[in-house]
């Protein structure tokens, strides 16, 4: 049976490790994203994280429910440092964009801690920040509670497909996704016109794209239908009163 998880008073209370560290969850969760860029998923496990931070391996069972309930405080963790690094302008079209852009931008700062946490819902404070945040900006824009939960939804799964996607390709090894990136001209760019014509007449578009995130664009096409959505509530509204 596993350890009880301990409240964190309790927790300050205890010894510090043989390398006179004192342990913290939040210690924990940065060490175990340092381990995930070192060495990927494959690599966290409670005996090499106890080894890093010169403790048993038994002690991440007083922090966290395992390494399931520590997988979700390192997902909570990056969308935290998302929310730290935006700031809001009081235009709901600018700062879903900034937040958006946040969030992709946490989770492509660790690809590993990405690929393993952007499927997760964490039920973890700071992300139920950045939830509260997403929908009182949608909220206070003027759109119904319907269009609001509808948007959010398209909204932060939109953020974090692209994530998980655009993560996947940094979490390989470097020369096997250069090979991939120069698939584009080495390949796409030389298919003759003859039998493949679209692809002919557009390789040098490809090559100037395909090898950067589509992210932004996908993100913009979002927020216009948002808006357009928006400004079609204002006139019915209008049209009723």
């Amino acid at each position: 049976m596993p350890k009880k998880v301990v409240s964190e008073t309790e927790r300050r209370r205890r010894r510090p490790t043989r390398q006179g560290t004192v342990l913290s969850e939040r210690l924990i969760v940065q060490t175990a994203l340092r381990m995930l860029h070192e060495h990927g998923a494959s690599g966290l496990t409670a005996r090499r994280l106890g080894a890093a931070l010169g403790a048993d391996p038994s002690t991440l069972y007083r922090y966290f429910a395992g390494l399931d309930g520590l997988t979700r405080a390192i997902g909570e963790e990056l969308m935290g440092r998302a929310l730290d690094s935006w700031r809001p302008t009081g235009k709901w079209r600018a700062d879903l964009r900034a937040l958006g852009l946040a969030i992709h931008a946490s989770y492509l700062a660790h690809p590993h801690a990405a690929l393993l946490t952007a499927s997760r819902v964490t039920g973890r404070p700071r992300e139920i920040e950045v939830d509260e945040t997403i929908l009182g900006i949608l909220r206070g824009a003027g759109f119904g509670d319907t269009d609001a939960v509808g948007l959010y939804h398209s909204f932060i799964d939109l953020a974090l497909a692209f994530a998980a996607l655009d993560a996947g390709a940094l979490a390989i090894k470097d020369e096997v996704r250069e090979a991939d990136e120069e698939m584009w001209t080495s390949t796409y760019a030389r298919l003759p016109a003859q039998t493949h014509p679209h692809i002919a007449a557009t390789a040098h578009l490809l090559a100037e794209r395909m090898n950067h995130s589509a992210y932004p664009a996908v993100l913009d096409t979002l927020l216009d239908h948002a808006q357009t959505r928006l400004a079609a509530t204002r006139i019915q509204a209008t049209d009723t009163t």
